[in-house]
């Protein structure tokens, strides 16, 4: 049965991202909260970030299964409440989640060829997802940034979800919600132990790309595995997958 729809992961797929938060992204954040009256030191923020995670992580664990997904806009909008701040909580939150992810980032860039491998890829007449495990107050718009707003049929944040992969529930989501066979799904992505096996267990194929974002303790990709990649550039991943597609010679698909 060929693959009519294409699942991808985002970040170490399709992106190549640096984060650290490091004490002065919390100093940073703190400061940003002293603005409108929400007093933190950084470390002091750290820790009460921490702690309400925890605590919400805890109580979504009872009724999902083992890998809850918290809006992180909900725990900094919450923060601001501990110290009083009720006005307007929800948006300072929001833009806190923001700002914090802005000052944690190192850099943020497409993969070779990204976008020209999913313009050929919906040419030949599939239907690109975006399943990854992401916040969407600053997913959504790092696609818009990286040119990657409107080149999905659809995109799947776990934060909207309360759940991420390796959850079967979240791949269910987008089967149930689209309609689609899993069996005529490819998930795309580069960690074994969430996109691989969290795919495979809601009965979906996978492509396993080997990047440098790929947990270390992962093993490569296994050589002249057709469903298996080495590396990152999408000018030759591109042919691989086309050739999974519609049984293709792979030297007829060039960008």
């Amino acid at each position: 049965m060929p693959y009519t729809d294409l699942i991808f992961d985002l970040y170490g797929t399709l992106v190549d991202i640096h984060t650290e938060e490091s004490p002065l992204v919390w100093e940073k954040t703190a400061l940003y909260f002293s603005y409108y009256g929400a007093h933190y030191t950084g470390e002091e923020l750290q820790a009460a970030f921490s702690a309400a995670l925890a605590r919400r992580e805890a109580q979504a664990g009872q009724s999902y299964e083992c890998f809850p997904d918290i809006p992180i806009e909900q725990v900094m909008a919450g923060l601001f409440r501990e110290k009083g701040v009720t006005d307007q909580a929800d948006a300072l939150g929001f833009q806190a989640a923001q700002l914090f992810r802005i000052a944690a980032t190192e850099y943020l860039r497409l993969y070779p060829q990204v976008v020209p491998a999913l313009e050929a890829l919906r040419g030949r007449g599939c239907r690109l997802w975006l399943l990854s495990n992401a916040q969407r107050a600053f997913t959504a718009y790092e696609l818009r940034a990286l040119g990657l707003e409107g080149c999905f049929d659809g995109v799947y944040l776990s934060s909207d979800y309360g759940c991420r992969k390796p959850d079967a529930r979240f791949f269910r989501a987008l089967l149930q919600e689209q309609g689609l066979d899993p069996k005529a799904c490819l998930m795309i992505g580069n960690d074994r132990a969430t996109d691989i096996a969290g795919a495979q267990n809601a009965g979906i194929d996978t492509f396993y790309m080997h990047t440098a974002l790929t947990p270390a303790d992962q093993l490569p990709a296994k050589e002249n595995c057709p469903m298996e990649h080495e590396g990152d550039d999408w000018q030759a991943i591109l042919p691989r997958l086309l050739a999974l597609i519609h049984d293709t010679n792979p030297q007829e698909a060039k960008l």
